[in-house]
């Protein structure tokens, strides 16, 4: 069963909606939750969290809110990307194998983070510790997850649009892979790196320092993610369809 959205919550979407009424950004509503509760986090909830729900299912609120509905991006513009939209079809509709979804898990203070890169037909998942989210490092750590993959094997990375990301042009040539970009705050676009990247908490709780994760720690969340068996490839293992696939590549 899928954890239960917030918003599903009747009392705090009628909340939300009439602070929308009065022209209240899904920002001062987050933050006046918190100041006015400040014991009870089951009351809180996210700016992110009420955009996307905007966006997602209820767009007649778009109106209320100033910028067009877009929070206002702090981490500064990725330059020469290519959005999602210029993606061929045959990733769209999970034909082939080597397409991959990437973003990064943020750890404590925005100090460090894990880089995910979960494969889109097969959910077989890569991840490595990055100790900052420079652009540096994350390029360093995705060019390592995916360094000893067959060929066939790294094809496209659909990424976030995390500064981290900076470099993807050198990613790119570094990987041998085209390189798109989700429309931001439109997470979805990535829905299985983020149904992995909640995956992961089970592992890695909010709030984690990953600074002090050892990589032995990661590899093993890596592992046994890719060895769940999933519904939707008929209870195989990614592992399974990876280790198949890549012998026949």
């Amino acid at each position: 069963c899928r954890r239960r959205a917030k918003l599903d919550d009747s009392q705090l979407q009628e909340h939300v909606e009439q602070k929308l009424t009065q022209l209240w950004s899904p920002e001062q509503i987050s933050g006046r939750l918190r100041a006015r509760h400040p014991q009870q986090p089951g009351r809180w909830i996210s700016r992110q969290t009420i955009y996307n729900w905007i966006h997602q299912r209820a767009p007649h609120w778009i109106a209320n809110l100033r910028r067009g509905g877009r929070p206002r991006e702090r981490r500064g513009k990725l330059r020469d990307v290519v959005r999602i939209d210029g993606r061929p079809d045959v990733i769209n509709r999970r034909r082939r194998y080597g397409d991959w979804e990437g973003d990064t898990v943020v750890g404590k203070g925005r100090r460090s983070a894990l880089v995910t890169l979960v494969e889109r037909k097969s959910g077989y998942t890569r991840i490595g510790r990055a100790n900052d989210l420079g652009a540096a490092a994350t390029t360093r750590v995705t060019r390592r997850c995916l360094r000893d993959l067959p060929a066939a094997w790294r094809r496209s990375i659909t990424f976030d649009n995390g500064k981290e990301f900076a470099d993807h042009r050198l990613i790119a040539r570094q990987n041998g892979v085209a390189v798109y970009f989700a429309v931001p705050y439109r997470s979805w676009q990535r829905g299985t790196n983020e149904n992995t990247n909640g995956l992961l908490r089970q592992f890695f709780p909010k709030g984690t320092d990953f600074t002090r994760i050892s990589h032995q720690a990661v590899a093993r969340a890596e592992r046994l993610l890719n060895e769940r068996p999933r519904k939707r490839l008929d209870y195989h293992t990614p592992a399974e369809i990876f280790i198949k696939r890549s012998r026949c590549d």
